[in-house]
């Protein structure tokens, strides 16, 4: 009997939701049929189907099967006459039987099939058909979940070539030329799919590549003793395809890279990279395209300029990997070093005693440096940061950034099916230019320019739109190149945010890729001040020492930067930091990084919004919703975020640079956490001998966790971490704990969100109706060496503590298990569950609050509300608000419902006159 998933997902899902909703639908399934359960996911090249696989794989430890494999020979890539489907349907039947069975294995550069290996039935519980044509009709009814995955670069190629070309053509006839077989072949196929999952995400550079490159006789003797252990050579045909419409100054960055190796092409769209002192970062940016890509673009009328062939040798140490590029163009050999750490890659190249000459152009520039283009008058050039005054540029006026609810604007887009890229006669540029103002220009009659005083008077000239993440990252980075070469060092960057956006991710991120020092305004906190759980005030700030660590800085002196111990609350030391000028760069990040008083001694300010802070204005608005009441999101943010409003948006809207995080924290497969769980005894010395003595530490925690509940929602029986909001006061602080874990055989995947709040939040909180319903008492003992985290739990009443192992590498955590003699032990319970099946269930009141525990949270509640009221009516002055300001806040309500409704009822009509003009269409045939 063939189970299927109860209904299709009518809502398009984001690529971190669709695969949370994979993982618990397979798991669901799992349990109520016998036998494997089978996944198919198709989708255009390029959408994103592999890594949804490989992720879902991760966690479920099922066995992937590329439909790549099923290849019959060569035939133009992606036609669907290459798949062997019969072969397909033969080894999925076998396993369904449980029977083994042996699929192909398809060599690209040989472009024949090269042999097979075995699949046990046995072992495979789940299998996930990954593939273009995986939701075809000949294998649906062997799927009992189909998914479908859109987006990605198909989705961004459609809209380069729609702002390449302007809109004299059809978004149809673009699919048919550069994607000839989707809507045909493809896409009628996807609407079957019971989870549809649209892939925003295209390139970045959270997860970027650093290169050291120079030339093979610079590296001779390194060279010639990996020589023997390299692999055997590996060829590509690299091209740049130039726009049709591309004038005589087009710029690399706006042709399309297409990478041949054997039959499979890879595509990535502009030179995205970035260059910093000797290394060249670039974004995993490449994704696979079909032949008839390539030859579409070329009937559009793109021009492949550049084209060359690369020979490549490789070997790879664990940290690093080495390889020798022949470039036949250029008839020379190349030795590059790759990594993804930038001071990995350094440390390596140091220890091979490889000092200079490294070369930072890319083979595309060295070519065009000596060959030139063809048709073209002079090589096109990198865009220059152009300097202009105040007077050359209108700058936007400031504006809020907020993450907008995913509302659709136009009419044009309700046209669409899921399936096509969002409708757009114009797309972004791929990488914007930074421009400089002058707040006091030179007088005319100035012969020189004094240095110092045109690094003063030489501003950044914001950017007037905000960003998502990964195109924020780019620019921040790019925004810091621009500072170096215009106004010299240092340059002191400020990123700002709420709680929770995720402003300390970028800060460390950026850090990563210029190599500098990133300082957290918490290293500035007055004991005084948080010790009364005024954490988001601004007078908590030592500023009159920061202003002096800044100054030290700018001057280039040495600085003695605070240590805030956060667990006891109060300095801890100073550690010396200085800003040399091989470097150039400094990064300071935290809830109030742009106030006026600090933004007014930076170079750069940077505002990041969304992420968590996002996410628990819309649970809050979900649970309210769930129980009858609606809420807005801007009633939601004044009372859980007092300050935001008031006192740190103002601050944002004067950025140089908008970003919004739109990235899912709780879902998201890139956060996620392997943990293991058992109350088996464990001795501290047997601890000690599976962490690294390098890199040990470790440290005690008391903490409690109260968990809040919204009186009326529905729940299954016992209250569950699902249920509820978990807060955590741990030394004095108040932290949000987001949970919504995957629990998958002994492993709980859970996400690494956690982020600090104020006492007036959880104040706020409360004053939406939110009650305490439970709470957990413990103390922790934790030891760690950075690749595993060991955490002992002594909970309230609890005969044995319980010891979790933690860590991102899910093999990793299971080998410190099986070190700790474990296996066979773990439990999946959280600590909510294992605490209320302890109590009586006799005790429990009407409210869901246990007898025993009731006291205790009444007593957590009173503080909560008597600490957090004070602290926002002290810090948060009400106010007042003109009759005016009303006036024009009501009318833009109104305006905002009045656009809404204009919409919705045009597109009623439009459906409601086109199903009159079809029925007597339909009534004339018939006479």
């Amino acid at each position: 009997m063939r189970y299927l998933i109860t209904a299709r997902v009518e809502t398009v899902q984001s690529f971190d939701h669709g695969y949370y909703l994979l993982v618990k639908s397979i798991q669901e399934l799992r349990e109520k049929k016998e036998g494997i359960v089978t996944v198919g996911i198709g989708g255009p090249s390029g959408s994103g189907k592999s890594s949804l696989a490989e992720k879902v794989a991760s966690v479920i430890g099922c066995t992937v099967v590329s439909m790549e494999n099923y290849r019959d020979g060569f035939d133009e890539g992606n036609d669907l006459g290459s798949i062997d489907f019969d072969m397909l349907v033969r080894n999925l039947e076998d396993l369904t039987k449980g029977e083994d069975t042996l699929i192909p294995v398809f060599d690209y550069q040989q472009k024949k099939r090269v042999g097979s290996k075995t699949i046990k039935s046995a072992s495979s519980g789940v299998v996930i058909v990954d593939g273009t044509y995986a939701l075809h009709a000949k294998l649906r009814s062997l799927l009992d979940i189909r998914v479908a995955v859109v987006g990605g670069v198909h989705f961004s190629l459609l809209s380069k070539v729609r702002y390449d070309i302007g809109d004299s053509c059809s978004l149809d006839y673009l699919i048919d030329s550069i994607f000839p077989l989707f809507r045909k072949h493809i896409e009628p196929d996807l609407h079957h799919a019971q989870i549809r999952i649209n892939n925003s995400f295209v390139s970045s550079f959270r997860e970027a590549i650093y290169k050291l490159k120079c030339k093979s006789e610079a590296a001779e003797d390194i060279l010639l003793m990996l020589f023997k252990e390299m692999k055997l050579n590996r060829y590509f045909i690299e091209m740049y395809l130039r726009p049709p419409s591309a004038s005589e100054e087009a710029r690399i960055n706006d042709w399309i890279k297409v990478r041949q190796s054997g039959i499979r092409y890879y595509l990535s769209l502009g030179d995205q990279r970035i260059v910093d002192k000797n290394f060249i970062i670039r974004p995993k940016a490449e994704f696979e395209v079909g032949r008839m890509t390539l030859g579409g673009l070329l009937a559009l009328g793109y021009a492949v300029v550049v084209s060359y062939k690369r020979a490549s040798k490789s070997v790879d140490n664990g940290n690093v990997s080495l390889s020798l590029e022949t470039i036949d163009t250029l008839g020379e050999t190349f030795m590059v070093l790759r990594g993804t750490n930038r001071k990995t890659v350094g440390t390596e190249a140091l220890k091979m005693g490889i000092n200079e000459p490294w070369i930072t152009k890319s083979y595309l520039e060295l070519i065009l440096e000596r060959k030139g283009v063809p048709r073209l008058n002079t090589p096109p050039l990198l865009p220059n940061t152009s300097l202009t005054t105040s007077q050359d540029r209108m700058i936007a006026a400031p504006r809020p950034i907020r993450v907008p609810p995913n509302l659709v604007t136009r009419l044009e887009d309700l046209s669409q099916p899921w399936t096509r890229s969002p409708t757009k006669s114009k797309m972004e540029p791929i990488v914007a230019t930074w421009h400089f103002i002058s707040s006091d220009p030179p007088q005319a009659d100035s012969s020189t320019i004094d240095p110092s005083s045109f690094r003063d008077t030489v501003k950044l000239a914001p950017m007037p739109d905000s960003y998502d993440l990964d195109r924020g990252l780019l620019l921040a980075v790019q925004a810091i190149q621009a500072l170096l070469e215009n106004k010299g060092f240092p340059v002191i960057v400020g990123i700002g945010g709420p709680s929770g956006s995720g402003k300390t991710s970028l800060a460390h991120k950026m850090a990563n890729i210029v190599g500098c020092e990133v300082v957290s305004l918490e290293s500035y906190y007055k004991s005084e001040q948080v010790k009364d759980f005024k954490y988001d005030d601004f007078s908590s700030l030592d500023l009159s020492l920061l202003s002096k660590n800044i100054d030290d800085i700018r001057n280039g002196q040495r600085t003695k930067v605070p240590i805030f111990d956060l667990e006891t609350g109060v300095q801890s030391g100073f550690k010396e930091l200085e800003v040399s000028e091989d470097c150039g760069v400094i990064i300071f990040e935290g809830v109030y990084a742009l106030h006026p008083d600090i933004r007014k001694s930076l170079d750069l300010w940077i505002a990041v919004v969304g992420g968590v802070h996002s996410h628990l204005i819309s649970r809050v608005q979900r649970d309210k919703s769930r129980v009858g009441c609606f809420m807005s999101q801007n009633e939601i943010m004044m009372t859980v975020f007092p300050m935001f409003q008031q006192f740190i948006e103002p601050h944002l809207v004067h950025a140089h640079l908008k970003i919004r995080n739109d990235f899912d924290p709780v879902l998201s497969p890139e956060s996620s956490l392997f943990v293991l769980k058992s109350n088996k005894q464990v001795a501290y010395q047997d601890i000690l001998k599976i962490l690294d003595p390098a890199k040990f530490c470790s440290s005690v925690q008391n903490f409690i966790d109260i968990y809040l509940k919204l009186p009326g929602l529905p729940t299954n029986g016992q209250l569950t971490e699902g249920d509820c909001i978990r807060v955590r006061i741990c030394e004095g602080r108040f932290a949000l704990l987001i949970r919504e874990p995957i629990r998958e055989g002994n492993f709980i995947i859970q996400p690494k969100v956690d982020f600090d709040i104020s006492i007036s939040t959880v104040a706020g909180l409360l004053n939406l109706g939110y009650q305490a319903v439970a709470y957990i008492e413990a103390s922790a003992f934790i030891y760690q060496d950075g690749k595993i985290l060991i955490e002992v739990d002594h909970l309230q009443d609890a005969p044995n503590p319980y010891l979790q192992i933690k860590g991102v590498d899910k093999d990793a955590v299971a080998a410190a298990g099986s070190m700790l003699k474990l296996d066979g032990s773990y439990t999946t319970k959280s600590y909510l569950q294992i605490v209320l099946e302890r109590l009586p269930a006799s005790g429990r009141g009407s409210g869901g609050i246990h007898t025993q525990q009731a006291a205790r949270l009444q007593e957590l509640v009173e503080f909560i509300q008597s600490q957090g009221s004070s602290s926002a009516s002290e810090s948060s002055p009400i106010r007042e608000v003109s009759p005016v300001e009303g006036v024009i806040e009501d009318m833009q309500s109104r305006i905002r419902r009045l656009e809404r409704w204009h919409t919705i009822n045009t597109v009623l009509w439009t459906f409601l006159m086109s199903a009159l003009v079809g029925y007597s269409l339909y009534q004339r045939k018939r006479q």
